[in-house]
């Protein structure tokens, strides 16, 4: 009897204290300053020349709930939670039953978040499934409920939640997927829309109908269980047959999320920002975005996969003086797919690798007449099989080609073979100065691309080409501010020297040849019918396996880089190499259109040779065939020197 008369006061001793900890909170709560509750999800995005091109929910789509549907309003409540208006704030029944479907079937499938929770939780910049965010979510859901009616909650909530395509707010989501007020929709539109913002990717009726109608059927089976409909009008609106806009009131680019989506991905990890919107009453963000570039490069993406339908595409278009990305495409439609090739995926980039290689052998001694000779060879090596890339149709010259040639032809066999001189740590030590951080597996065929590397990793790469040697950062990011002005964060475009700017020079000069008819031979340069298109000068070289296309090419204003493929590393078209070459061609142009060729000027202790260009011997003017290539001053041939003799193992 004792033991239990101890149990009893501490279980009314817990109880209490319970209590007065829950009354404390809420006094807490009560005496806070009041949470501006239109701060959820109120960002700006800016492009380059300070014009607006994404924002979330602000006053501008801001709705009472009275010009909202009924419709949406008894689909919301009956489908995320149904005892919205007689809790405050936490469902404990439902929290209860839901650990305990949980346990019975190990997963976390079940979720009992109230409205005021999900409305917290939009609170913040992202969704971090740490201890501490969720205590923090849970007193921003009681600061809501002690601050502001029901209604003012459900409100800002139906403001501020996502409706996928970057729809956010109810009446931003009415416009876009049916050209109409939130006010207007009916049941059945109501309903579709309602069932978005549980995974906006995968409900988004643009996206998966059939799955968007399942969930409706979900939603209207809800409200006639918690008798906010009958069963007939559930039968109707679910058989009701909708007409889709899915389209915005500007910037209707089918492109231009991946921008956006890359932007946010970036303002999460940005140590400055505040992790919750409350704290800034919302975000400003500036970008290096160019609309025009965007929209074209889409246009041409379009244009020329019109008779591809699941061929992807992804494109970057970078400033490569300072990495910043004035476009970005990861995919031909993204109300289709919403992945970000550009950014996410790892694919093999082919001979587009080469540049790197062939930047270390200039740096170790050779130039760009150095010669290798040009046949069907095996590689036999001590602890490996033996090894027999091919070129391209199998065509070889069976004589010494100069660097350039190799570059101009895409030549595997003389890659292979300048790396296998190098030594791969060569070509790898080039990659990582510059900014790839993917592994390079030391394989025969590392110089042939058949590592995988992301699109920006490699635009970033060739960047410190482009501004003849300097390592840049990538980013879509240049300025923060709040919304009273004050600067948040600021991109750092300090760039760092990991090249030797002489030799990027002549790089730069030498992958010209792969458009250039001087080198029509025995083969032809990869990209030579762009040689009466272009109408500037450009580095450029592509990269082709099996499974990707790739063109990746510059001067110093701008990188372009290009990728084709399939998702599912099927095998790509002929045709692919020429859709990659229009669409990397067409959208530099239209970038540099009006612009002077402003090449790059030839460094002091860089001096030039006529050479003949597929042997790299020195010639006099006399020559039938010549070319102006240039070397380090003291490393140039003369007519009466030889160049790397590979049968001798010198460079002269």
């Amino acid at each position: 009897m004792k033991h239990f008369k101890i149990i009893k006061k501490l279980l009314f001793l817990g109880i209490f204290c319970t209590f007065c900890i829950f009354i404390g909170i809420f006094l807490y709560a009560k005496l806070s300053p009041k949470l501006e509750i239109k701060a959820a999800n109120s960002i700006a995005i800016y492009d380059n020349s300070q014009t607006v091109f994404f924002h979330g929910s602000d006053n501008k789509e801001w709705v009472s709930l009275k010009d909202i549907s009924n419709n949406v309003i008894m689909a919301t409540i009956s489908t995320e939670d149904k005892n919205f208006y007689k809790h405050k704030g936490f469902d404990l029944l439902r929290i209860l039953k839901a650990t305990y479907i949980n346990i019975i079937n190990r997963s976390t499938k079940q979720g009992a978040s109230t409205i005021s929770q999900q409305y917290a939780k939009n609170l913040f910049l992202d969704f971090d499934k740490t201890w501490k965010r969720k205590w923090d979510e849970a007193l921003y859901t009681i600061r809501l409920e002690s601050n502001y009616s029901k209604d003012e909650i459900l409100e800002g909530y139906l403001n501020t939640i996502n409706y996928g395509h970057g729809m956010y707010g109810i009446e931003n989501a009415s416009n876009f997927y049916f050209n109409k007020k939130a006010k207007d929709l009916d049941l059945a539109e109501a309903t579709i829309l309602v069932g978005v913002p549980k995974s906006p990717s995968n409900y988004s009726p643009l996206v998966n109908y059939d799955i968007a109608k399942k969930r409706q059927k979900v939603i209207l089976d809800l409200m006639v269980k918690n008798k906010y409909i009958k069963k007939d009008e559930a039968t109707n609106a679910y058989n009701e047959e909708l007409k889709f806009y899915g389209k915005k009131d500007e910037n209707n680019s089918t492109t231009l999320m991946y921008y956006q989506d890359a932007v946010l991905a970036e303002l999460k990890k940005i140590d400055s920002i505040p992790k919750n919107y409350t704290d800034t009453k919302g975000l400003k963000i500036y970008t290096n975005l160019d609309i025009n570039a965007q929209t074209n490069l889409e246009k041409n993406i379009t244009e020329e996969l019109v008779e591809e339908n699941d061929l992807q595409a992804s494109a970057i278009m970078m400033n490569p003086n300072n990495g910043g990305i004035i476009a970005l495409v990861g995919g031909r439609d993204y109300n289709k797919s919403q992945y970000n090739r550009a950014t996410t995926a790892k694919r093999q980039v082919g001979s587009t690798m080469k540049p790197y290689l062939y930047y270390a052998a200039l740096e170790s001694g050779f130039t760009t007449s150095s010669s290798f000779t040009s046949e069907k060879t095996t590689f036999t090596f001590s602890e490996r099989d033996d090894y027999s890339p091919k070129n391209y149709n199998e065509k070889y010259g069976n004589k010494a080609i100069s660097m350039a040639t190799a570059v101009s032809y895409s030549d595997n066999i003389y890659a292979v073979k300048t790396n296998l001189f190098l030594g791969s740590d060569s070509m790898i030590n080039v990659a990582k100065r510059v900014g790839i951080t993917a592994k390079l597996e030391d394989v025969p065929s590392l110089p042939l691309g058949t590592n995988e590397i992301s699109m920006i990793e490699m635009t970033a790469g060739y960047a410190a080409f482009a501004n003849l040697g300097y390592k840049v950062h990538p980013h879509l990011i240049e300025k923060v501010e709040d919304n009273d002005g004050n600067v948040l964060y600021k991109a750092n475009n300090n760039k760092n020297l990991v090249l030797n700017s002489s030799i990027a020079y002549i790089l730069n000069n030498m992958l010209t040849a792969t458009y250039d008819p001087l080198y029509i031979d025995y083969n032809y340069p990869t990209a030579i019918g762009l040689s009466s298109k272009l109408k500037h000068t450009y580095s450029l070289k592509s990269g082709t396996t099996d499974t990707d296309e790739w063109y990746i090419g510059y001067n110093s204003d701008v990188v372009t880089s290009v990728w084709l493929g399939y998702d599912d590393n099927q095998n790509i078209p002929s045709k692919a190499a020429l859709y990659a070459q229009n669409i990397w061609y067409k959208s530099i142009e239209s970038y540099e259109e009006g612009k002077e060729d402003n090449w790059y000027v030839k460094p002091d202790n860089v001096s030039a040779v006529l050479v003949d260009p597929i042997s790299g011997k020195a010639v006099d003017n006399n020559a039938e065939k010549k070319k102006l290539m240039y070397f380090i001053k003291g490393t140039e041939p003369t007519i009466n020197q030889s160049v790397f003799d590979e049968k001798l193992n010198i460079i002269q």
